[in-house]
């Protein structure tokens, strides 16, 4: 294929940071490369590039954050030669390519999911997505559809399930004023707690236990947005241990 023009539109939902969404490339280095890198969008476009270097094609552009939070998102990627919209959840960037070229050329084929292994150094680094996409479509071509109804040749690499799968992890949502309570282990020589969280907030408590026996505390806390871990023992000659990340 070669277009001036290009609309690709897909809804993604993962809870990964890292996993290409579509990639396409051509003989003549021609490239489009969807991608989340640590939880942002990442688009890697080449129009064109020559061997001498006087032009040189490869535009990046990097939008959002946070994006592996298990919730859709949309994205639409309107291409008018060099012009570029990238639409996010409805908000729009605008950007021109790198280069002189205003044909973007691809005759191998678009691999939404991941990338075919090349050989090429970048391929071999990059992890193939892992969630859910829906309506994805491709220049008026609605992929998802197409690949239900096997229409694509070839289609599919690997076990594809047209059904979203839930994570069986379960949020827990704080405000200012709530907290969780549990009831501590007795006479365990071991004390042991992970959690994943996410917040806005610089400053906040984490977690507190207090120790058996008044030996004394733990505590987690985030100050300025920094995690910091306070281990005070009332027995012990250096009695407070500070650790922050």
């Amino acid at each position: 294929m070669k277009t001036l023009k290009d609309v690709i539109s897909l809804k993604f939902k993962t809870s990964e940071s890292e996993g290409v969404i579509f990639h396409g490339e051509g003989q003549q280095g021609d490239y489009i490369t969807l991608e989340l890198k640590k939880a942002k969008l990442v688009l890697n476009l080449n129009l064109g590039s020559n061997q001498l270097g006087s032009i040189y094609g490869h535009t990046s552009v990097m939008t959002g954050s946070l994006l592996d939070d298990h919730h859709w998102h949309s994205i639409v990627i309107e291409r008018h030669g060099r012009n570029i919209n990238l639409t996010l959840d409805r908000h729009m960037q605008h950007f021109r390519t790198n280069g002189e070229f205003d044909y973007l050329d691809l005759d191998y084929e678009i691999t939404f999911g991941g990338m075919p292994f090349s050989g090429k150094p970048s391929s071999n680094s990059r992890k193939n997505f892992k969630g859910c996409m829906e309506s994805i479509n491709y220049n008026g071509n609605n992929i998802t559809d197409l690949a239900k109804r096997k229409k694509l040749e070839p289609s599919n690499v690997g076990n594809l399930s047209f059904s979203c799968v839930e994570p069986h992890t379960v949020p827990v949502f704080f405000n200012a004023t709530s907290y969780l309570e549990v009831p501590g282990r007795p006479s365990q020589d071991l004390f042991s707690v992970s959690f994943f969280f996410r917040t806005w907030n610089p400053n906040g408590l984490l977690l507190f236990s207090n120790f058996a026996d008044e030996l004394g505390n733990v505590e987690v806390d985030l100050n300025e947005g920094k995690v910091s871990v306070h281990i005070n023992v009332s027995q012990a000659k250096k009695n407070r241990i500070d650790i922050s990340s």
